[in-house]
Protein backbone atom coordinates (compact mmCIF):
# COMPACT_ATOMS: atom_id res chain seq x y z
CA UNK A 1 0.00 0.00 0.00
CA UNK A 2 1.35 3.16 -0.61
CA UNK A 3 2.34 6.09 1.73
CA UNK A 4 2.89 9.72 1.08
CA UNK A 5 3.44 12.97 2.45
CA UNK A 6 0.68 15.92 2.69
CA UNK A 7 0.57 19.90 2.63
CA UNK A 8 -2.05 21.78 3.47
CA UNK A 9 -1.99 25.78 3.74
CA UNK A 10 -4.33 27.44 5.47
CA UNK A 11 -4.62 30.59 7.35
CA UNK A 12 -1.07 31.79 6.36
CA UNK A 13 -0.03 28.10 8.31
CA UNK A 14 1.44 25.18 6.74
CA UNK A 15 0.28 21.64 7.69
CA UNK A 16 2.38 18.64 6.96
CA UNK A 17 0.70 15.24 7.20
CA UNK A 18 1.65 11.68 6.13
CA UNK A 19 -0.77 9.50 5.07
CA UNK A 20 -0.99 5.72 5.00
CA UNK A 21 -3.12 3.67 2.84
CA UNK A 22 -5.01 0.47 4.84
CA UNK A 23 -6.70 -1.94 2.94
CA UNK A 24 -9.49 -4.44 4.27
CA UNK A 25 -10.39 -8.00 3.48
CA UNK A 26 -13.35 -9.65 2.94
CA UNK A 27 -14.45 -7.21 -0.17
CA UNK A 28 -13.89 -3.71 2.57
CA UNK A 29 -12.72 -0.82 0.94
CA UNK A 30 -9.96 0.95 1.45
CA UNK A 31 -8.96 3.57 4.56
CA UNK A 32 -6.68 6.45 4.14
CA UNK A 33 -4.93 7.42 8.05
CA UNK A 34 -3.63 10.57 8.71
CA UNK A 35 -0.83 10.79 10.72
CA UNK A 36 0.85 14.62 11.98
CA UNK A 37 4.11 14.54 13.38
CA UNK A 38 3.88 10.81 13.62
CA UNK A 39 0.20 10.82 15.66
CA UNK A 40 -2.89 9.40 14.25
CA UNK A 41 -5.17 12.41 13.18
CA UNK A 42 -8.03 11.21 11.03
CA UNK A 43 -9.20 8.43 8.81
CA UNK A 44 -11.46 8.62 5.73
CA UNK A 45 -13.13 6.07 3.74
CA UNK A 46 -14.83 6.18 0.25
CA UNK A 47 -18.33 5.35 -0.04
CA UNK A 48 -19.63 3.77 -3.31
CA UNK A 49 -18.98 6.87 -5.44
CA UNK A 50 -15.27 6.91 -4.28
CA UNK A 51 -16.33 10.34 -2.07
CA UNK A 52 -14.06 10.49 0.96
CA UNK A 53 -16.07 10.50 4.37
CA UNK A 54 -14.76 11.08 7.88
CA UNK A 55 -13.80 7.85 9.86
CA UNK A 56 -12.28 8.92 12.91
CA UNK A 57 -10.98 12.10 14.03
CA UNK A 58 -9.28 11.19 17.29
CA UNK A 59 -7.53 14.89 17.24
CA UNK A 60 -10.50 16.84 16.93
CA UNK A 61 -9.46 18.80 13.78
CA UNK A 62 -11.62 21.50 12.60
CA UNK A 63 -14.12 21.09 9.75
CA UNK A 64 -12.89 22.98 7.58
CA UNK A 65 -8.93 21.35 7.42
CA UNK A 66 -10.86 17.96 7.12
CA UNK A 67 -12.29 19.07 3.72
CA UNK A 68 -9.34 20.31 2.47
CA UNK A 69 -7.52 17.06 3.39
CA UNK A 70 -10.46 14.98 1.77
CA UNK A 71 -10.09 17.41 -1.09
CA UNK A 72 -6.14 16.41 -1.48
CA UNK A 73 -6.78 13.17 -1.04
CA UNK A 74 -9.80 12.32 -3.37
CA UNK A 75 -7.14 14.37 -6.05
CA UNK A 76 -4.13 12.34 -5.18
CA UNK A 77 -5.88 8.34 -5.08
CA UNK A 78 -7.37 6.72 -8.02
CA UNK A 79 -10.81 5.71 -6.53
CA UNK A 80 -12.40 3.04 -8.28
CA UNK A 81 -9.20 1.25 -8.55
CA UNK A 82 -8.79 -2.47 -8.06
CA UNK A 83 -8.60 -1.36 -4.59
CA UNK A 84 -11.79 0.57 -4.30
CA UNK A 85 -14.30 -1.57 -5.09
CA UNK A 86 -17.11 -1.76 -2.85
Amino acid sequence: MENYKLTIEMNDQRHDFEVHEYAHHNGETCKLRVFKDGEFVAAFQPDSHYLLHLCQNPAGIEEPMLHMIADHLEAHFPFGGKHYKV
